[in-house]
């Protein structure tokens, strides 16, 4: 506790020389962090020479531990103008938070444990408990300011998803023609099929890498294409799949979805096949392109 009343009197005059209370909190932290270093490295040689106990260096550690955990508060918890704010932020400050209120409970058993064998009287548990409390109250804070902090996260990450959709659908209105904005729907829908016409073409040297690159810049990963142009499996299915491309996407999905629509603007033909179908799929996937044409000498 008075540490904590030590703090809040120095802001003021430091504020006078053009820091913030931020600033001088951060400044006061970074300096408990020196001088608790220094100190445990001056108890660490006297344990080495045996002249101090290794109780003393425990305690030694334990507060560069509450310094360094005060500093990241300082960065985290106290400062409304953080920036970089993330989930790994919000989890520090949490655990540093929580960290100190462990530590000082182990100083608070510590203390009782001397009082219960007469070693100590009442008064000298008193400033511990009431720094527990303020741990704990400052914990409370934490949690508290870790709410907003998440809800921020969230809120940046939808602004995210929002300007990248906004970008992929400006791309995709330049791309095209004007008597071309409308998106049509599939021209026929079975159980496990459906069947999108379009009114344009499908020219795999020109169209396949803008929708590779588009995909990947969506969803973070390569188009998963399975099949592209002739193969053998088609072949033996009897099929010409020249100028076709299967991708390995079940249409249902947020992929299949995208991808669809992606076709449609741009009136590229599909197929879109949810599971397997004897004689047309062999698995989910969706067929871009028109439809294969059966191979002349297919057996």
């Amino acid at each position: 506790m008075r540490q904590c009343v030590l703090l809040f009197l120095s802001l003021g005059p430091l504020a006078l020389f053009g820091q913030t209370p931020v600033d001088s909190a951060q400044s006061i932290a970074a300096k408990q962090i020196e001088l608790a270093t220094q100190e445990l490295q001056r108890i660490q040689k006297l344990v080495d020479i045996g002249v101090e106990s290794t109780a003393r260096l425990h305690q030694a550690q334990l507060d560069l531990a509450d310094a360094q955990d005060n500093a990241l508060l300082q960065r985290n918890l106290y400062n409304n103008a953080a920036k970089d704010v993330d989930e790994n932020a919000i989890r520090e400050m949490l655990d540093a938070a929580q960290h100190r209120v462990d530590r000082q409970q182990e100083r608070v058993e510590h203390s009782k444990q001397l009082l219960t064998h007469g070693l100590v009287a009442q008064s000298y548990l008193t400033p511990f408990e009431q720094e527990l409390t303020m741990r704990q109250m400052q914990l409370d804070l934490a949690r508290y300011r870790a709410r907003i902090m998440q809800d921020a996260v969230s809120k940046n990450e939808d602004a995210v998803r929002k300007a990248q959709q906004a970008a992929t659908d400006a791309a995709l209105q330049e791309k095209m023609p004007r008597e071309m904005a409308s998106v049509d729907q599939p021209d026929f829908t079975f159980p496990g099929e459906e069947h999108y016409e379009g009114s344009g073409a499908f020219n795999e040297l020109k169209d396949l890498k803008p929708l590779a690159q588009a995909f990947e810049q969506e969803f973070d990963r390569p188009l998963p294409i399975s099949a592209e142009g002739e193969t053998n499996l088609h072949r033996a299915m009897g099929f010409d799949h020249r100028g076709r491309v299967d991708v390995a996407i079940n249409p249902k999905t947020p992929e299949g979805v995208w991808l669809r629509h992606y076709l449609q603007v741009l009136k590229i033909p599909y197929y879109a096949f949810t599971h397997a179908i004897p004689g047309k799929a062999t698995a989910a996937h969706i067929h871009i392109g028109p439809g294969s044409t059966r191979l002349q000498n297919a057996d």
